[in-house]
């Protein structure tokens, strides 16, 4: 256990009464741990540090809970989450008839807005996962509506939208999208990925205002998750969001950002290594504060729902027959080298999403490549989602120094996998989804995070899933029933402690922040979570309850539970 001794200044925090998860071993320790100036000053047994407690010392009593270090998101969206819950957020809903309800209020309540913006749907609520122009138009046939689903790789509208966009049956499909279409090739209302920008290009950008809003929003309710840190996996301008660069600036540079963040500055895949001085210059402007934007975002393919994600052979259809169709890269491979080696040589670090086996694998020879033109170094690369990895690349990750950045929610039975995915990929490679244990096996560092708004930023969530492969019943992705599902190939299961350690120590050395938190050290920073109880000595089943009590950055609370 670490300790240190201590010195005759009282502490400024001790936390007692309770156990400690430090993230430096594989179990939580029996210790009081003191803070001082925004420091972890002490971890040792209460007697030993009960001279550090003074008149001013705020003493918090664990209460047979646990203390933990304070969760890191590798890989969430808090700018474009917090602007989405300040709109037409559909995201407490399940159902067609409580979307249409909810749209219909948010109207009323917002006469004058030109457009409906918002989001947070879930394709498997509705049939075949396509939503259809009529619906919206049922409740809003006057103005134009858009709509992006939770995963943020489509978007819901209605005709008047596609009507002032000018998208109609003989409208193209883009390179990297899909309109959805009737028989007889009218758009139906579902764009998939960059079919979205046929509409998204026209939504008015939510002001400044609403934009800083919306950060401050999202950064209070990761607080209330024990979230202290993440990283920002798409920081540029999207259709209906200003540039969130310059809104994690500002807030920054006037100390409301309190949270450490570090910025994934989005790769255009439109253009190809001509854009890397402007994201030399963005990297350069972008380090104030607690937020640095020292990262590049590369998407590389779609997903598995809408047949997007890149896959080494092709998806099924309806009836289980191959198809022509294995998925979208986004970015050419020989782009894709070139501008990982460039990246890499300049000292970025790379945040892919590779959701596909074959974007995975492309992913990790565009790697390779850079690794042999400029030799190891710390850089810190990791690759996002990993639904599908073929078995002959687990051993790569940790060949090539590459996190793997797991999105453990996901991992379960629920109806999107049941109905959209596991059907048209197949029982074969069904079997290969989110296989963290082969990953952690394969000697890969696993690092965490939620791609909220995608899904619950809940770190106790995720956590849960990792380690049972079945999600809470009180999970927004639990099925309709609230009935616990069977385990989602159970074999990929994580420790408690290894998914633990993910989502602090894994996540902190991600986001080059492994020096200054991550884990429940002396001399570390006090980002802290409290929790309700330790789940480490429960059921495994109940993980998924805990609930966090107060949340701690540099030793201030951030968060406390008003129950």
């Amino acid at each position: 256990m670490a300790s240190q001794a201590p010195s005759e200044t009282p502490a400024q925090l001790l936390f007692r009464g309770g156990r400690v998860f430090t993230a430096t071993g594989p179990a939580p320790v029996d210790a009081a741990v003191a803070v001082r100036d925004g420091r972890i000053l002490a971890v040792a047994p209460e007697a030993e540090l009960r001279a550090l407690v003074g008149s001013a010392t705020e003493v918090v009593d664990l209460a047979g809970g646990l203390l933990a270090p304070g969760f890191q998101d590798a890989h969430v969206h808090p700018a474009v989450a917090g602007v989405q819950m300040l709109r037409c957020d559909l995201s407490g809903e399940r159902s067609i008839e409580g979307y249409l309800a909810i749209v219909a209020a948010y109207a009323a309540a917002n006469p004058d807005a030109a457009w409906i913006r918002g989001g947070g749907w879930s394709m498997d609520v509705f049939p075949d996962g396509i939503p259809t122009r009529a619906m919206l138009d049922s409740v809003v046939p006057d103005r134009p509506v858009l709509l992006t689903n939770r995963d943020g790789h489509g978007a819901w509208v209605n005709s008047r939208a596609l009507q002032l966009a000018g998208v109609g049956k003989h409208t193209l499909d883009p390179a990297d999208g899909r309109i959805e279409r009737e028989a007889d090739g009218t758009p139906i209302g579902m764009l998939q990925e960059g079919a979205m920008d046929l509409v998204g290009d026209l939504v008015p950008v939510a002001t400044a205002e609403e934009a800083r809003a919306g950060l401050l929003v999202a950064q209070q309710h990761l607080f209330s998750l024990g979230v202290t840190a993440w990283q920002d996996a798409m920081i540029g301008a999207f259709p209906g969001n200003p540039d969130n660069f310059a809104v994690y600036v500002d807030a920054a540079r006037d100390g409301s950002l309190l949270a450490r963040v570090v910025g994934a500055l989005w790769w255009d895949r439109e253009r190809g290594t001509e854009q890397i001085p402007d994201l030399v210059e963005r990297r350069l402007h972008g380090q104030v504060g607690r937020f640095n934007a020292t990262t590049v975002k590369i998407m590389q393919d779609g997903i598995a729902e809408n047949h997007t994600a890149a896959m080494l052979s092709p998806y099924l259809d309806g009836c289980g027959c191959a198809t022509a169709n294995a998925g979208l890269s986004f970015v050419p491979p020989q782009v894709l080298n070139a501008a990982v080696a460039a990246l890499d040589s300049l000292g970025f670090q790379l945040h892919f999403h590779a959701l596909g086996d074959r974007a995975v694998r492309e992913v990790l020879d565009a790697l390779e490549g850079a690794r042999t033109a400029n030799g190891a170094n710390d850089n810190r690369h990791h690759l996002a989602h990993l639904q599908v990895v073929d078995p002959g690349d687990y051993k790569r990750f940790a060949e090539l120094g590459a996190a793997a950045n797991i999105q453990a929610l996901w991992a379960a039975h629920e109806p999107q996998m049941d109905e959209l995915t596991i059907p048209f990929l197949g029982p074969e490679r069904a079997a290969l989804q989110y296989p963290f244990g082969d990953l952690a096996r394969a000697g890969a560092r696993l690092v965490a995070g939620s791609d909220w708004s995608v899904s619950s930023p809940n770190p106790l969530w995720g956590i849960h899933v990792a380690v049972n492969r079945a999600v809470p019943t009180d999970a927004p992705n639990a099925a309709a029933d609230r009935r616990p599902r069977r385990p989602f190939y159970p074999e990929q299961a994580l420790t408690l402690a290894q998914a633990f350690t993910a989502y602090t120590a894994g996540s902190a050395w991600v986001n080059h922040l492994d020096q200054e938190t991550g884990t429940v050290e002396p001399g570390k920073c006090a980002d802290l979570v409290v929790l309700d109880r330790d789940p480490f000595a429960g059921p495994p089943e109940e993980i998924g309850a805990t609930r966090v009590r107060m949340t701690f950055v540099d030793g201030v609370a951030v968060h406390v539970a008003d129950h």
